[in-house]
């Protein structure tokens, strides 16, 4: 298994003749509006392109994954990915709720039951709950999901999506034992209520429930999101997750082929 981040939550599972693209966010730099006004500098988003080597990347996929895509979340599904997706008449992999305004966009959807492990391109896959916020905002943030994947002989992985630390996040760290966790770092809020991600001591106990690898994403693309990698860094290194912890930058590639394959279930 591969994954290459290419910015923000957007990123690509290789696997072997599968090519699945996650939460595409894909418009220029600042096409997109400021997602706060006030508790953060007004910048319009994303604050910095897409890498160099996304266009020969994103001409090789074959499916894609979305978390959640209502409410505005542009930042997870923009115009130019619902471009891609319904252009290409790419296999979409949704939760059940997100199907019907996909298919609005003339994207093919592929609806999952939350918390049902179900066939996905050869492996398995169960979106699991997820919380976009902390207290009432979230829910105006409206909800979502991640996703565990497994593929036989391959590291089994959880992209926990857009969530705080939750007990439903928690067991899948600590009862499913994912060989991969990436996480949503950037600690995002909007100009109302608490923060719609993990901060940053959360997602430290994340990387300390966690039993791999531990990618820290959702960082430096969004003028709400103020946490760094620098700052992950840091927090990692003095919680002694320092070697766990995984920061990539934007169109990096890791291959996770050296950790043993397990099946979640």
């Amino acid at each position: 298994m591969k994954i290459q981040f290419l910015r923000n939550a957007t990123l690509i599972i290789e696997v072997g003749e599968h090519v699945v693209l996650v939460d595409p966010m894909l418009a220029d730099k600042g096409e997109l509006p400021s997602f706060s006004f006030f508790r953060h500098k007004p910048k319009r988003n994303p604050l910095v392109p897409l890498p160099e080597n996304a266009g020969e990347s994103l001409a090789k996929v074959t499916s894609a994954l979305i978390t959640h895509c209502q409410r505005g979340h542009t930042d997870h599904l923009d115009r130019e990915g619902e471009k891609l997706l319904a252009g290409r008449n790419i296999a979409t992999y949704c939760r059940k709720e997100d199907a019907g305004y996909l298919g609005k966009r003339h994207i093919d959807a592929r609806p999952l039951e939350t918390g049902r492990r179900s066939p996905f391109l050869g492996g398995h896959i169960m979106p699991v709950p997820a919380r976009h916020g902390h207290g009432w905002i979230a829910g105006l943030m409206g909800p979502g999901v991640g996703y565990v994947i497994d593929f036989p002989g391959e590291p089994s992985l959880y992209i926990a999506g857009d969530t705080v630390l939750t007990a439903d996040v928690r067991r899948v760290l600590v009862k499913l034992t994912p060989d991969i966790a990436i996480v949503a770092a950037g600690n995002a809020s909007v100009d109302i209520g608490k923060p719609i991600l993990m901060s940053l001591d959360e997602v430290m106990e994340f990387a300390q429930l966690a039993p791999g690898k531990v990618v820290a994403n959702h960082l430096e693309a969004l003028n709400h999101c103020p946490v760094t990698r620098s700052q992950v860094a840091t927090a990692a290194h003095a919680a002694g997750l320092g070697d766990k912890m995984t920061i990539p930058e934007d169109g990096e590639w890791i291959d996770f082929g050296g950790l043993s394959g397990r099946v979640t279930g």
